[in-house]
């Protein structure tokens, strides 16, 4: 698949159809059933320089700024969504710098000059992980903190059918393809585990933690019986990865 060919696509259905069909998913939630007050993967951010990857309508910025990080800084591929971010985190009283740009290009952010790069549910859109890695890396200071969060292989492989739940993929099928939501189109890449693991240690990232279970407590407090829900309760819909900088 053209990478060039990838982005427009996608910049396309988030510059139109965005949020109508796809929910956004934002902080304290890394997935359906993982979250931050939970986990505690930033701790205390206050007076932390912070960037985001992929900021769609910035409730993310909001959270970190509301717990009073020093500098926030965010990119996405849509000017759409950057044009929501700006709306919403005005109406919070809150300031950010935004940049248009795939998260692949460089786009004029400062190299290791942030505590915190984070992307919530974005990095699986990158059509060149290995070389999105390494720019995040750039920009993190010696010993900087990179978390996100993206939706588990696993979870794309298996369908519930009948009360049962059965593979409809390959786990090791890599190869792009296209996703009809609504009238709008997307194309995306389902990466194994290791192909992540392995492109965070090729940029020079050292895993901390990893947290893949849903959590009982959200779950439980949802009363959630969809077949996603129970999905959840016997595989990883989701995964989230903090990792540091060497």
């Amino acid at each position: 698949m053209d990478k060039n060919s990838v982005y427009k696509t996608n910049s396309f259905y988030w510059d139109t159809k965005g949020n109508d069909f796809l929910g956004a998913i934002v902080l304290p939630f890394y997935g359906a059933f993982v979250s931050e007050e939970k986990c505690q993967l930033f701790g205390d951010v206050s007076g932390k320089k912070m960037l985001e990857i992929g900021c769609g309508n910035g409730q993310s910025l909001q959270y970190h700024g509301e717990r009073k990080a020093s500098e926030l800084w965010a990119m996405d591929i849509s000017e759409k969504q950057i044009e929501k971010a700006a709306q919403h985190l005005k109406s919070c009283g809150l300031s950010a710098k935004l940049i248009c740009s795939p998260m692949e290009e460089e786009c004029g952010v400062p190299v290791d000059y942030f505590d915190f790069v984070y992307s919530i549910y974005a990095i699986g859109w990158t059509s060149d992980l290995d070389g999105t890695f390494c720019r995040i890396a750039s920009y993190l200071k010696k010993d900087g903190v990179f978390i996100f969060s993206w939706s588990h292989p696993i979870h794309k492989c298996v369908v519930a059918e009948n009360n049962r739940l059965a593979f409809k993929k390959c786990y090791f099928d890599e190869s792009w393809y296209s996703v009809s939501l609504g009238e709008g189109t997307l194309t995306l890449s389902d990466r194994k585990l290791s192909t992540y693991v392995n492109a965070l240690a090729k940029a020079g990232f050292v895993i901390e933690q990893m947290i893949e279970q849903s959590d009982d407590e959200i779950m439980q407090s949802r009363d959630d019986n969809s077949d996603f829900a129970k999905k959840a309760k016997m595989l990883p819909v989701t995964f989230v990865v903090k990792a540091r900088k060497l």
